[in-house]
């Protein structure tokens, strides 16, 4: 014979009262742990912010003394599949030669240092590590100098098309131009396979590739050093959009 319905959901509803929901103070621990597994996969696999410091991207990235810092967003997963191109903005680690400017943020101290470099891990604290954002002109196999005579910067012999740079060195047509760093003239150099020739937006004001023309890369950046693609920006508020790739190779 089966036993009367609400037998069963007496039996039931006393199995459930005596289950009893864990206080909040013990979820929380549990809840941390997950949400800094979940934050050090982002980092490691997606993407993090990155702030701004100097003003070599200008307009298109804020971050000269007396501005607003920019913060932005670079993400990881469009270089799993592919390399940068002519035009993405890119964050990546300087090559040894271009470390001479750079001093660690982490502090002297010990302990100090170990809780950076956790919180770090985690997305919190910026990496230890010497981050430039530029923007790519060329790739490996191109050739790249300045200048054709209306000053502009030639890849493959073709003049680029570069609406993003608003502050560049004087040009005088049909005279004697200085070189970098009192000018634009530089080059020819030719990218090695694997790396990518970088510039400011700010051309004035930005020590890029065209500083490094003498290290053993001539100045290229190897792909291997590139953190991520830059595609927003989400600080300062009156400032938050995308970053844009802007082809200057087409035109």
């Amino acid at each position: 014979m089966s036993e009367p319905d609400d037998d069963k959901a007496g039996r039931s509803d006393g199995k459930q009262r005596g289950r009893k929901q864990r206080p909040f103070w013990q979820e929380l621990p549990i809840l941390i742990v997950i949400a800094a597994v979940i934050a050090a996969l982002m980092v490691t696999f997606v993407g993090r912010p990155y702030v701004i410091p100097s003003q070599s991207m200008e307009p298109t990235l804020h971050g000269c003394t007396g501005c607003t810092g920019d913060r932005i967003y670079v993400e990881k997963p469009s270089y799993y599949w592919g390399d940068p191109q002519p035009g993405d903005v890119v964050v990546f680690v300087g090559p040894p030669s271009w470390n001479d400017t750079f001093r660690s943020i982490r502090s002297d101290n010990t302990v100090v240092r170990g809780v950076q470099n956790f919180f770090s891990f985690f997305g919190l604290v910026p990496p230890d590590e010497n981050d430039l954002v530029k923007r790519v002109i060329a790739v490996g196999g191109q050739t790249v100098q300045c200048c054709d005579p209306q000053g502009r910067i030639l890849v493959d012999g073709k003049p680029l098309d570069e609406p993003y740079v608003e502050n560049d060195f004087a040009w005088y047509p049909g005279q004697q131009n200085a070189t970098y760093p009192a000018g634009r003239v530089f080059g020819p150099v030719k990218v090695p396979e694997g790396n990518l020739w970088v510039m400011g937006d700010n051309r004035n004001q930005s020590r890029d590739s065209r500083a490094h023309v003498s290290d053993n890369l001539q100045g290229t950046v190897p792909i291997d050093n590139v953190r991520g693609k830059t595609v927003f920006k989400i600080w300062p508020p009156n400032r938050i959009g995308p970053v844009k790739a802007q082809d200057p190779q087409t035109n």
